[in-house]
């Protein structure tokens, strides 16, 4: 049994807003709260046990993950190991990036291929979306991160609707060539130079293999823009993510002008 309240330790009165425009003290404190009220046993007596409480964890390891948190500067979501997104509930670790809320907007499209999968969100977004006469296929290079897409595709039961593929974009859907309805991708599209400027809680935590994309942080958006061409059927379409106004511009120019020979693009930005 033990009294939180008391515990010297369980302190949270930090901010890195003015260090890295990180998470202020309002968010670290309702962190602190969804970690220490999910250890707690039996919540429901809290009222009738006179504020004492039975955890499921030691209290001295909760204190460290509270401090891989505030010292490390580790993600949420990677101490607790999930993150809540739409309506699903997505195991991750730091081999795959963390979904983001913004990421919520291409999944309404309806897309049909995620290429960097990841933690498989997207994907599994764009199932449930499709539902069981659909087909989603997730390719991602890392088998680590195709490990833990592997988990939370199994968690919403859509084996037969997501299939996953090991490989580098778009080497593992050869088979399907010109046959894609649309493409999903949140690929690396952060500049090298600007990787040391993230908050902490991502540059020093997240896989950078999917946040580093090289000097202008483009190459590989300038790859998935020449290749998706090829591979979808007429009238199909591709959404993905960028670094903001000035990459989008540069990519808007070579959609409409530069790749030569094939099918001219359609573009909108969201």
């Amino acid at each position: 049994m033990a009294r939180l309240g008391q515990h010297p330790r369980f302190i949270c009165c930090t901010t890195f807003v003015y260090l890295d425009n990180g998470p202020d003290s309002t968010l670290l404190r309702r962190e602190l709260k969804w970690l220490v009220e999910d250890a707690i046993e039996e919540p429901e007596n809290l009222d009738n046990n006179g504020g004492r409480v039975r955890l499921r964890v030691e209290i001295e390891g909760l204190y460290m993950l509270w401090k891989q948190r505030v010292e490390e500067r580790r993600p949420f979501q990677y101490v607790v190991g999930c993150e809540h997104w739409r309506d699903l509930v997505l195991c991750v670790e730091e081999v795959v990036l963390i979904p983001r809320p913004e990421t919520d907007l291409i999944v309404d499209l309806g897309l049909w291929a995620d290429l960097g999968t990841g933690s498989g969100a997207i994907a599994i977004g764009i199932a449930r979306v499709l539902g069981s006469g659909g087909r989603v296929i997730a390719t991602d290079l890392s088998p680590a991160a195709i490990g833990v897409a592997a988990f939370n595709v199994q968690r919403y039961g859509l084996q037969d609707v997501v299939e996953l593929r090991q490989g580098s974009w778009f080497e593992p859907l050869k088979d399907v060539e010109g046959k894609v309805s649309g493409f999903v991708s949140n690929p690396p599209y952060i500049p090298s130079a600007n990787i040391s400027g993230l908050q902490a809680d991502v540059g020093r935590h997240e896989p950078r293999v999917a946040l580093d994309n090289g000097i202008n942080g483009i190459v590989d958006l300038l790859h998935l823009c020449k290749g998706t061409a090829f591979m979808l059927k007429p009238g199909g379409f591709f959404a993905f993510e960028t670094n903001g106004e000035e990459q989008c511009k540069y990519l808007v120019e070579y959609m409409e002008n530069d790749v030569a020979d094939n099918p001219p693009f359609t573009v909108k930005r969201l």
